[in-house]
């Protein structure tokens, strides 16, 4: 009942079956695979339940192995995304908030936030959906990396406008893992990844600490992240608790203008001296897996997470340094039951519910020190979901899945600076049809389309009927479509392609700059685009892989109050992300050797397209590495080999801002696993 598969081997794309395999092999059934493993390495499946399992969703869906994702060195974990096809990678590079990343033709600038983060299943966005939790998560601790891209699955609801990602971490086993990194910058890491498992009890334990001066002068970081993680297998069923806590403080360089981004790249400007901020992340979660019956499955997990957030930030001499203060407390439930009915159907039910309590507060300050408040808004939220699936296979070459997810959503709002409470918009019932299907003609070839809804509401403020507003603002409805084809032939080849667009009803975006926390009808939008990526082996060892995903996303009505800006660009999306690599790993040679790249076209830095197309890149990162024993490996990695001079470039309104990104720099590294 209780399996454990390893895919091992350097192959960028693998064929990957999840979590279902060992009951789907159990069950004789033949269910289409639209999922692709990226970088290789090792990973780690167990099958219990079914419930909530990427495995049963046909769309576009790429995995990133453990082995891959615990031996790279970023300051961020959102960095890793960089590996995964047809991701773009917003990087402000400023302290604690650092960067994101976006897919499907949206951009990471935080106004619309459209990928719903999971953390080992844990709903993981803050109430703007922006991606803070996953500042938690260190390296050496990722099992694997899961992306899911497109409007048809109804797993969840809020955030997972575009798609979802879910960061799998380390539990069972019994192991030691510990890694050190130096390098440029004044650069220092240390991780300490632990398993104990001990018949039915197991452990696991992660200890990360990470500090560097950064490239740009006032560029300081130091965090601290921690994750304990117990579970206890009774057999039909398996408990487990887990907690995580992260502290970071961080320096922030500021921005640079036109006229000194390509002249001193490393510099920062006195305005920005008192700039930077201390971030607080906490989540405990309990986890329920359980067989009910010989074809009866139940997930459940119960959950808290937190966000002390305390940001000053002045982004130019023209503006005052503000203060912005966020403090969100999150409760909330996820479950699922899956009946394997037979071998032609499965059938799947789920729900979530979150209730939040959060804190926005901002004022103007001046080096630190408070001369007004602008914003102190408390506001509740509560969003709820469910949803029905089935898995229908009448002949083993077509499967069909039908589903349907409807959400409500509830609140409060109050204005602390007037004493004014707001009502919530009557967003109704969000109702989100949704259909999958799958042909497999031949073995080794999968064609699929499917079709669904998503959703938007407001953030923060945004989501009640606050003056000038005088009426309910509807959910954004997002209606995308996506048809490719797979290609796996054994572990020498894989390939996908595909097309896809997705148009949103109204799209919101917020006004991250302004005080009053108030957003913009950026009008009805189309995005579309196509996906391309492929892997070989040829021969053991030896793997080489490529994606690319060309993109574009258009406002198609724009707003009556910027009615110029119809048929113009959305800001921060380029039109080309790709990514490349070759690896060389002999299995009888104590070494490996890797050289991968990912980049992306210009953008434009406005939605009135004025102000010329900024952001394009390639960079290569290359490493090294040698086994000095069994269990002690040594490597040397070097990020933006080729030195290219690239940079995150954004538009305030009155001049161009830009925010470099670092050059060549050498890190070594040392591993020690047993």
């Amino acid at each position: 009942m209780f399996r454990v598969h390893r895919l091992t081997g350097a192959a960028s794309c693998l064929l990957l079956s999840t979590a279902a395999v060992a009951q789907e092999r159990e069950a004789s059934t033949t269910r289409p695979d639209t999922q692709v493993a990226i970088g290789g390495g090792e990973i780690v499946v167990t099958a219990r339940a079914m419930a909530r399992s990427t495995a049963n969703v046909l769309t576009s869906v790429d995995v990133l192995g453990g082995d891959v994702a615990q031996r790279q060195n970023v300051d961020n974990a959102w960095e890793l995304f960089a590996r995964l096809p047809g991701v773009v990678l917003t990087d402000f590079n400023q302290g604690t908030t650092s960067g994101r990343f976006s897919i499907r033709g949206f951009n990471g600038e935080g106004e619309i936030n459209a990928v719903k983060l999971l953390i080992d299943g844990v709903p993981s966005n803050d109430n703007a959906g922006r991606m803070d939790f996953i500042d938690m998560v260190s390296p050496l601790d990722i099992a694997s990396v899961e992306l899911v891209r497109g409007t048809s699955d109804p797993r969840w609801g809020l955030h997972a406008i575009a798609g979802s990602a879910n960061v799998r971490t380390r539990t069972g086993g019994t192991y030691l893992d510990a890694r050190g990194i130096a390098g440029a910058f004044g650069t220092r890491d240390a991780q300490l990844s632990a398993g104990v498992e001990s018949g039915r009890l197991s452990q696991n334990y992660l200890f990360a600490y990470r500090r560097t001066a950064g490239y740009r002068d006032h560029a300081d970081l130091d965090r601290l992240n921690f994750a304990g993680k117990w579970f206890y297998d009774l057999g039909p069923a398996k408990l487990g608790a887990i907690v995580r806590h992260s502290r970071a403080e961080a320096e922030e360089p500021g921005y640079l203008t036109d006229a000194d981004a390509y002249r001193d790249r490393r510099r920062s400007y006195a305005v920005s001296e008192t700039d930077g901020g201390t971030r607080r992340l906490s989540q405990y979660s309990l986890h329920l897996d359980a067989d009910l019956a010989a074809r009866l499955s139940l997930t459940a997990v119960g959950y808290a997470n937190s966000i002390d957030d305390n940001r000053y930030v002045r982004f130019s001499a023209d503006v005052a340094q503000q203060q912005r203060l966020t403090d969100e407390q999150q409760y909330g439930v996820v479950t699922g039951l899956h009946w394997h009915a037979a071998d032609w159907l499965m059938a799947e039910a789920g729900g979530d519910v979150q209730w939040q309590h959060n804190r926005s507060l901002r004022w103007t300050t001046d080096r630190r020190t408070i001369v007004a408040a602008t914003r102190d808004q408390d506001f509740d939220l509560t969003v709820g979901g469910a949803y029905v699936q089935a898995i229908v296979t009448p002949v083993r070459w077509l499967t069909v899945t039908p589903a349907w997810r409807i959400d409500r959503v509830g609140g409060s709002y109050t204005n602390r600076l007037n004493g004014v409470s707001y009502p919530l918009n009557d967003y109704g019932t969000i109702s989100q049809p949704k259909l999958s299907v799958a042909l497999t003609p031949i073995t080794g070839i999968t064609a699929y389309g499917n079709y669904g809804r998503t959703f938007q509401i407001g953030a923060g403020s945004g989501t009640f009927v606050v003056p000038p507003r005088v009426r309910d603002l509807e959910a954004s409805i997002n209606e995308g479509f996506e048809a490719g084809i797979k290609l796996a032939q054994g572990r020498w080849l894989t390939a996908r392609a595909a097309v896809w667009q997705q148009t949103a009803s109204g799209e919101l975006r917020r006004r991250l700059n302004d005080p009053s926390g108030e957003f913009d009808n950026l009008g009805e939008t189309r995005r579309r685009g196509f996906d391309l990526e492929a892997s070989v082996q040829p021969v053991s060892g030896l793997s080489a892989w490529a994606s690319w995903s060309h993109q574009k996303a258009v406002i198609r009505v724009a707003d009556p109050a910027a009615p110029l800006t119809a048929g113009n660009e959305i800001d921060h999306v380029p039109r080309n992300v790709y990514t490349a690599g070759i690896e060389w790993a002999p299995a009888a040679l104590p070494w490996r050797a890797s050289l991968w790249g990912n980049g992306q076209s210009a953008y434009e830095l406005n939605t009135a397209n004025s102000q010329g197309r900024y952001g394009d890149y390639f960079q290569v990162t290359a490493e090294i590495a040698y086994r000095l024993t069994k269990a002690i490996e040594v490597s040397t990695q070097i990020r933006n080999l080729t030195n290219d001079r690239y940079e995150y470039v954004w538009f305030d309104g009155v001049q161009r801002l830009h925010a470099p990104a670092d050059p060549r720099s050498l890190f070594a590294s040392v591993r020690a696993r047993f």
